[in-house]
């Protein structure tokens, strides 16, 4: 077997197994491990060893950056002094495919003693694991990916899709929007998409570039040359946004009035009504609307359609935010 159909052969098996586990998954349970995270009054702690650990470490990171309290507690360290981390209101999510490590056995007696509800991730409906907890999510796989069937491959990937479909449900029923994502990713290019915004980036005041609806196109092209941006907004005498003029705009007349271009009114060489933007809005939104209509600038207005800046797709580049 080759390498591309040995590591094609790998993925449909994992593939395959979330897929037989979305199928079987018990809907009460399901619904009762939603409601027992959505009331969680504390914190959600995820907890496991080994490559299990990892997999609960990053449930738990996915969790904290969609708006649910969470913290990660490897069993062994909770076993030795870190259980003080628990607390009654909290909620605690185990994960282990075989549900018998004597690490996460031993969080039980603790858990049941002062009340903290239990959420089992498992590969064993039957283990002591399963058995002890509130509720028990059915995790097991037919095989794993590897031949000897000794490394977590599949059966963590199951694992891992559970969580991330929790945290999906969750984000959606507590209407998680794109400022709420943002307070939780501030630094990085992530933070950049999330937290500037438009005013941040546009150019004003001086820069701005404007024509009244009255100018011809000698003024419109005199005014693009000294802003320097390839655009000139069109606007009424409230400088009220009626269009923009830009460079493509002009190629296209050039073509069509070679020998009058300049003469013309801007009124009527201008694109009419486009899209445009509030100072207010994240500079990832401008992004996603240029991205969508295939532009490279947008005018920017206030809430009486009073043109104030100029977005150009490269202040968003040099702003990190592509």
């Amino acid at each position: 077997m080759d390498i591309k159909t040995q590591i094609i052969s790998s993925l449909k098996t994992a593939s395959d197994a979330i897929l037989r586990m979305a199928e079987r998954l018990d809907e009460a349970a399901v619904e009762r491990a939603f409601e027992l995270i959505r009331n969680c009054e504390g914190k959600v702690v995820l907890t496991g060893v080994g490559k299990s650990g990892i997999i609960a470490r990053k449930i738990s990171a996915t969790l904290a950056s969609t708006g649910t309290a969470s913290i990660f507690l490897h069993a062994a360290e909770g076993i030795h002094g870190d259980l003080g981390m628990i607390q009654s209101h909290d909620l605690v999510i185990a994960v282990s495919n075989s549900g018998m490590g004597s690490e996460l056995i031993s969080l039980i007696p603790f858990l049941k003693f002062i009340g903290t509800p239990l959420i089992a991730f498992t590969g064993n409906m039957q283990s002591t694991l399963a058995e002890a907890a509130d509720v028990a999510l059915d995790c097991s796989v037919a095989k794993d990916a590897e031949p000897l069937g000794m490394i977590p491959t599949a059966s963590t990937t199951v694992a891992l899709a559970l969580g991330d479909a929790f945290a999906v449900a969750l984000l959606k029923s507590r209407n998680f929007s794109l400022n709420d994502f943002a307070r939780f990713h501030p630094g990085g290019s992530i933070g950049k998409k999330l937290i500037l915004k438009i005013k941040d980036l546009m150019h004003q005041g001086e820069e701005l570039p404007l024509v009244k609806q009255d100018a011809s196109m000698k003024d419109a092209i005199l005014k693009m040359t000294s802003a320097k941006l390839g655009c000139t907004a069109v606007v009424d005498e409230e400088d009220k946004l009626l269009g923009i003029i830009t460079d493509g705009d002009l190629r296209r007349q050039i073509q069509t009035h070679p020998n009058s271009l300049l003469t013309l009114p801007v009124i009527q060489c201008m694109t009419a009504n486009p899209k445009r933007l509030h100072p207010e809005d994240l500079a990832v939104a401008a992004l996603k609307l240029m991205e969508k209509h295939s532009i490279t600038m947008l005018p920017i207005v206030d809430e009486n359609n009073v043109t104030v800046g100029m977005l150009h797709m490269h202040d968003l580049i040099r702003a990190g935010v592509v």
